[in-house]
């Protein structure tokens, strides 16, 4: 069965059943690698995009409840020529260590920083306290996602 999805602007056919997980279309039929699986269990962020602007866990998403919505992945932001400034700030802080969870942080933080674009340090605690990371860089992440912050406005 063959099922469309509107990934990154690009609408796409992928080879699948309804109840595929998202992550796995992705990742094994459209070759974006981004969104990782981590825990499989929607527990741990790493495999964070946006579907219709919304932070889901793409590994417990089933593709039926996609729909017409517009997925977005990390890949779909920016470009190694023209990063998005969340992109642009995580680099500038130094926010990845082993760099595993910090493409489903940068989605977690486009969410919030598109409904809050001046988010205190409190808001992107409370908005990042479902993504892990197990090389302990939380507090380069937090300083990156307030530099995107403060470039808000400015780019």
């Amino acid at each position: 069965m063959a099922i469309s999805l509107k990934v990154n602007g690009v609408s796409r056919s992928v080879p699948a059943e309804p109840d595929t997980p998202l992550l796995y279309a992705l990742r094994n039929d459209l070759e974006l690698n981004g969104a990782k699986f981590g825990c499989g269990l929607a527990q741990c962020g790493a495999c964070t995009v946006l579907i219709d602007g919304k932070a889901v866990r793409s590994c417990v998403t089933p593709l039926s409840a996609v729909g017409t919505a517009e997925v977005t992945t990390i890949e779909g932001l920016g470009t190694i020529d023209r990063p998005h400034p969340l992109q642009q700030a995580f680099i500038a802080e130094q926010a990845a260590q082993c760099g595993y969870c910090i493409n489903g942080m940068i989605m977690a933080a486009k969410e919030l920083l598109d409904r809050n674009p001046h988010p205190s340090e409190s808001d992107v605690r409370t908005a990042l306290v479902g993504n892990l990371c197990r090389c302990g860089t939380h507090n380069r992440i937090i300083r990156a996602v307030l530099r995107a912050a403060e470039t808000n406005g400015r780019t």
